[in-house]
């Protein structure tokens, strides 16, 4: 099971990069400059927290460093309320387009979205044979 767990972690982080990469690209031949700007700010922050909050949770977890609950959810929220601070001086700096920075910040949600799509179509197969 543990291999498992580590497998779709690894192609949820390489996705969020892939993803990363194509949306940048397409935001710099398809969109304006602040759009395109959003779309990376964007991309960048979640995929930092997402890398963070998967080491976070892999030393919290691991014998003999086991944290308590308290100390995970200090972690995340000081990450969440520094995201928060980043996306508004990004939006009220006029710095970012919103609609580009959504699409960034979109990037795991998409990247864990197709690996269920995939772990769904590897079920299915593995049910079929």
């Amino acid at each position: 099971m543990q291999s498992q767990h580590r497998r779709i972690v690894r192609f949820v982080t390489f996705t969020n990069w892939v993803l990363f990469f194509l949306l940048s690209m397409a935001g710099l031949w398809f969109f304006q400059p602040d759009i395109t700007k959003g779309i990376v700010f964007g991309g960048l922050i979640v995929t930092v927290n997402f890398h963070m909050l998967y080491r976070t949770l892999e030393k919290a977890f691991t014998p003999p460093n086991i944290t308590s609950s308290n100390s995970i959810l200090t972690k995340y929220y000081i990450r969440f309320m520094i995201s928060g601070f980043i996306i508004f001086v990004l939006v009220s700096g006029h710095y970012v387009n919103p609609f580009g920075l959504i699409i960034g910040l979109s990037v795991v949600v998409i990247s864990i979205m197709l690996v269920m799509l995939r772990e769904i179509k590897l079920l299915i197969f593995k049910e079929a044979i």
